[in-house]
């Protein structure tokens, strides 16, 4: 629990924090020992006048005596009863559940958890910023923030996101805006230079967005979470059935932790993806949300026992990293989803909107007119704090009393109607709460009929807009200003209120509005004369009105920017290369003056003015989803049938009538084929061989087929169901997945943890990156890789658009084919052109850039490691600033056998590396190759180290142009003399430190924790000759046991024969049998 105490029922103690006292020491006194609020010493010890304090005792012995008479006996715990309840507006109902505050009593929300989190980070960066290694931020970039939104339509929602992003981007920020559907505001968004693109959803040629080019994204509302999810045509099914499987629940949002649905539909396999997969899962996501719509909904989904749709809403609230609210309301409505990641930064443009669009649909009389009011009623509203608490009726009560003397001003016309009207704004209404109103206004001897109670449901705006006074008669302090005010100052009305702290921040006594003591009510009155005169607003009054109009339209823009900016300085988690934004203090205040108006002026949109209508119909659409997936699970006939026509389920059918008819034909001759038998030794043998037949024939598909005699097969490298959408699928490539989890079904993918055992330990696997694929290629390559050439190719270079295309992939193949570059490094990902690099710096400048500027140490500690020297290496190999590039994001070829020398060299290259960095990194999660935690630490590292191997090892290294398949070599060999290391890198010196290493691991066995012999085969002369020898022995073995088989067959004894065959002579037909008898004696 962070911020909000979890699950249903809801408890008050944890939830609400009281101003005046710990909610753990209140806990452990009685009652009557508990300290006294601030009105009860107000009462007990102020200078109060003695006849105004005998009056304020008897309105509230009469308010308690009328409660115990009108209300049930739950009314002092939750203030309604359970029959009531079900008449209260939605979102109110949450927070009656909840339980009431005490008079006086204060609340907070206080993100806990967050807070702490921010600091346990803060303090983790200033620890690893004091420790022996420097950490250096080269900041070559701008921080990247994605913004999406469900559509561009005109709404304050946009308004405050585009108010936001201007002041975002003067302090550094780059931004991008994603949407699933176009609007107005498409043009708002470019006028100010944010690019915007829009992510289609509803077709087959989806837009894919690779999540890591951003360092966070900012989703705006509810409906913008379908923007992470797609469908994708991930292969062709040769089989495939026309009936759906559905393999797993079906939702359309995007934070859901499984591939959404899997589906085989005309002999293509579609599958959706989400968020929380790999690789975006660990991806910094801050959730705006507006809406009231989900948490009205919730009591109902509760009441249904529609508990895995709440759980799945959990999900989706779990996966932010935070989850912001524009009021201390909506936490509360929504706490039943609270992991503790809930924040609040105040402000929004919503209640201006609001009024703007009222005032320019609506005419002030005519809305009089149609709530009954006459031309000259003077209406004066009551509000008070959107929450709920028992003193709130004590408080209304006290403002009766305080308004009576102004009741004398409004004399009854013939029919004994009042002029006057005073409107106690509530959002729920009951009988007896309207019977203990009129009671009390009874009471305080008001005419019957001037005071009512009301209740709006949600929308309070066109009450405010008639009314004349507005008074808040609310002594609850609050965390922010009042919302309700902000709106009643928007449509230019007059407000009084008490002089409360948060109050006090924004509105000046006499200047914008009026102010009164909490603790003194009799000023109330005396602010009541001076804006009441003859009946009508005083001309004090209404110019303080049309001043306070102004502000209000911006009332809070400072703490909004500002706040926004603060949470992403403590979210984002930005690497070496990227330059930290300006501080806070820094946005120029021209931009926290105001909301950017002028940016929607003349933009018209319809579509706002059913917005809550609309958030309702996305969420119908989420439970239709849900209750088609439970109609599924419980095997109920599927909707998707009514889509087939009549004659594709007959051909369906027809199909597997045929498939059936062959299997029985099938069966039925081999019944009838004569089987040979043998001994168990040779049936074992067949039955084992026909098993491998049938395995290679079910894995062989066409493209398999077709990679078997090509020269080059790449291997795409990829971990997650993220990824899944930038893999190609012809025959060229091959996938390998970085984890078993994440892998394709039903594709020819390789499995790399089941190839290298150590891929399986995550630390491993993400402290290698992709880089762990090499091993897992690498390890008995002989099994798998028949190809003469091998590449490799990561997943985000099809994202960023640099994969080879159809006419590169061609001028590839014929240049190996024809032998033209010889013994080459093919690549096609330039390290000038990636977005890292915008200076395009020298190849050890950029690698210090995007390693925390240790790059050339670590390299140089790691090399010295490898190859035993002992003094200090002072220089690192070469690589010249020649005006030629390298290569990045691994993305490359080479021969075979040249690759498995590589991965030789690399072995021992990590196998350095990890004994400086394990015991640190491991520990505390910091490492000397990144500025703040990291869990791929020196894996950028290694995403350049083939350029080293490549370039002192003497191989050309050739340029590929990915769009066009233009070569270029790079660095000729020519103007390497001089400047390679060839000694160090060449193959004899490389095979001799792999079979020392060998050596040592498989005679020595040594104990010590060592993660050479873990990245692959374990090869040396000395296994050799034990693998020669054991092969001789039992060659030799199976010799004798042949000549033991011979020597039994010449000793067996052979039983002698009793008879003899004699041919018959002549033309005789008779048989002669001699029978040999041996004469006795």
């Amino acid at each position: 629990m962070g911020s909000l105490e979890t699950g249903v029922p809801l408890k008050r103690a944890p939830l609400l924090r009281s101003s005046s006292s710990s909610s753990s020491r209140d806990d452990r006194r009685p009652f009557l020992q508990r300290p006294r609020s601030r009105f009860a010493r107000f009462l007990l010890f102020e200078k109060v006048d003695y006849l105004q304090w005998i009056c304020t005792v008897a309105v509230f012995f009469f308010v308690v005596v009328l409660f115990q008479a009108f209300l049930p006996g739950s009314m002092e715990k939750s203030g309604v009863s359970v029959e009531e309840k079900d008449i209260v507006s939605g979102d109110l109902v949450v927070l009656n559940e909840m339980g009431r505050l005490d008079f006086g009593e204060g609340i907070r929300f206080e993100p806990s958890k967050l807070l702490e989190k921010f600091r346990k980070e803060a303090k983790e960066v200033n620890s690893s910023s004091a420790s022996s290694k420097p950490r250096v931020r080269s900041g070559v970039k701008k921080p990247q923030l994605a913004l999406v939104f469900a559509d561009l339509s005109v709404d304050p929602e946009q308004l405050l996101m585009v108010s936001v992003a201007v002041s975002l981007q003067e302090i550094g920020y780059a931004l991008q805006v994603y949407s699933l559907e176009d609007g107005p505001v498409h043009a708002v968004w470019r006028n100010i230079g944010v690019p915007v693109t829009i992510i289609q959803t509803n077709n087959k040629a989806v837009i894919a967005v690779d999540w890591l080019n951003y360092d966070g994204i900012l989703v705006n509302s509810l409906e913008a979470k379908g923007v992470f999810s797609w469908f994708e045509d991930l292969e062709q099914h040769p089989g495939g059935s026309l009936r759906q499987r559905v393999t797993a629940s079906f939702t359309s949002w995007a934070f859901r932790y499984v591939a959404v649905v899997k589906f085989v539909l005309k002999n293509h396999v579609y599958t959706c993806y989400s968020l929380v997969q790999d690789p975006f899962k660990s991806l910094p996501v801050i959730w705006i949300i507006h809406e009231r719509t989900l948490a009205t909904r919730l009591r109902q989904y509760t009441s249904n026992g529609e508990t895995q749709l709440i759980d799945d809403w959990k999900q989706a609230f779990e996966r932010a990293t935070v989850v912001v609210f524009p009021n201390y309301v909506l936490p509360m409505l929504y706490s039943t989803f609270d992991a503790g990641n809930y924040f609040v930064i105040p402000g929004s443009p919503a209640e201006a909107w609001e009024a703007d669009k009222l005032m320019t649909l609506y005419n002030k009389d005519d809305l009089r007119v149609k709530m009954g009011y006459r031309p000259d009623d003077f209406v004066i509203a009551i509000v008070g704090s959107q929450f709920l608490y028992s003193g709130s009726w004590l408080e209304h009560a006290l403002v009766l009393q305080a308004l009576l003397p102004i009741v004398a001003d409004f004399p009854s016309d013939h029919n004994s109607n009042s002029p006057l009207k005073i409107m106690i704004l509530s959002g729920n209404l009951t009988s007896n709460d309207n019977a203990a109103m009129e009671a009390i206004a009874v009471n305080l001897s008001y005419p019957r009929g001037v005071v009512k109670h009301i209740a709006v449901d949600g929308d309070a705006n066109s009450f405010l807009s008639t009314v004349d006074l507005v008074i808040y008669g609310s002594f609850l302090e609050e965390q922010s200003f009042p919302g309700i005010l902000i709106q009643a100052m928007c449509f230019g009305k007059p407000i009084i209120s008490p002089d409360l702290s948060m109050i006090r921040k924004y509105v000046d006594d006499r200047v914008n509005g009026f102010l009164f003591p909490k603790e003194n009510i009799g000023v109330l009155t005396q602010v009541l004369f001076q804006v009441i005169s003859k009946g009508k607003l005083s001309p004090l009054a209404r110019n303080i009105a049309s001043i306070g109009k102004g502000p209000a339209r911006n009332l809070m823009v400072l703490e909004t920017i500002e706040g926004y900016a603060s949470l992403l300085e403590n979210v984002l988690k930005l690497p070496s290369e990227v330059a930290p934004p300006k501080a806070v203090t820094e946005i120029p205040p021209r931009l926290k003056e105001e909301w950017q108006w002028h940016l929607f002026e003349g933009i018209i949109d319809l579509k706002y003015l059913n917005r809550t209508l609309r958030n309702y119909s996305f969420l119908d659409k989420v439970e239709e989803q849900w209750n088609y997936t439970q109609m599924e699970s419980s095997g109920a006939t599927s909707a998707m049938d009514e889509a087939f026509s009549y004659t594709d389920w007959e051909e369906e059918k027809s199909i597997e009538m045929a498939n059936a008819r062959k299997r029985r034909e099938e069966e039925e001759l081999k019944d009838r084929t004569d089987q040979p038998h043998g001994t168990w030794e040779e049936v074992y043998r067949s039955a084992k061989k026909a098993d491998r037949s049938k395995n290679d024939l079910h894995e062989r598909d066409d493209r398999e087929l077709e990679r078997t005699g090509q020269p080059l097969c790449i291997y795409e490298l990829y971990l997650g169901e993220g990824t899944w959408p930038f893999l190609h699928h012809t025959s060229l490539y091959r996938g390998i997945g970085l984890s078993t989890k994440g892998r394709r079904p039903g594709a020819d993918d390789v499995d790399a943890p089941s190839r290298l055992p150590l891929l399986n330990n995550p630390y491993y696997r993400d402290v290698l990156g992709e880089y762990g694929a090499f091993f897992a290629i690498a390890n008995r390559i002989d099994r798998m890789h028949k190809n003469a050439w091998i590449g490799f190719q990561s997943w985000r270079a099809a994202a960023r658009k640099v994969s080879l295309s159809k006419v590169s992939e061609s001028a590839l193949l014929d240049a190996i084919q024809a032998r033209r570059h010889g013994d080459a490094l093919y690549f096609w990902v330039r390290m000038d052109k990636d977005p890292r690099n915008p200076l395009q710096q020298d190849f050890w400048s950029f690698c210090d850039a995007i390693n925390a500027g240790n790059c050339r140490f670590a390299v140089s500690e790691a090399l010295q490691k490898m190859y035993g020297i002992k003094h200090d290496l002072d220089s690192l190999p070469s690589m010249p600033v020649d005006g030629d590039t390298w290569s990045v994001m691994h993305c490359w070829a080479l021969p075979t056998r040249s690759f498995l020398e590589f991965v030789m060299f690399s072995r021992m290259f990590v196998d350095a590396l990890d004994a400086q960095m394990y015991d640190e990194h491991q520990q505390s999660g910091h490492c000397y190759l990144s500025l703040s935690k990291d869990r791929h630490c020196y894996s950028r590292v290694l995403e350049l180290l083939v350029n080293v191997w490549a370039y002192h090892s003497a191989r050309r290294m050739v340029y590929v142009n990915p769009e066009t398949g233009v070569m270029l070599e790079q660095h000729r060999l020519k103007s390497r003399r001089g400047q390679m290391w060839v000694r160090w890198f060449s193959y004899t010196t490389l095979k001799s430190m792999d079979e020392d290493l060998a050596e040592e691991s498989d005679s020595d066995h040594p104990t010590r924790r060592w993660l050479w012999p873990s990245t692959g085969e374990v090869f040396w002369q000395g296994v050799f000759e034990r693998e020669r020898n054991l092969r001789h022995r039992q060659k030799e073995k199976r010799k004798q046991q042949s000549k033991d088989k011979i020597s039994r067959m010449r000793r067996r004894v052979r039983q002698k024969a009793i008879g003899k065959y004699l041919k018959p002579r002549g033309d005789s037909n008779s048989t002669v049998i001699t029978t040999m008898t041996t004469a006795s004696g």
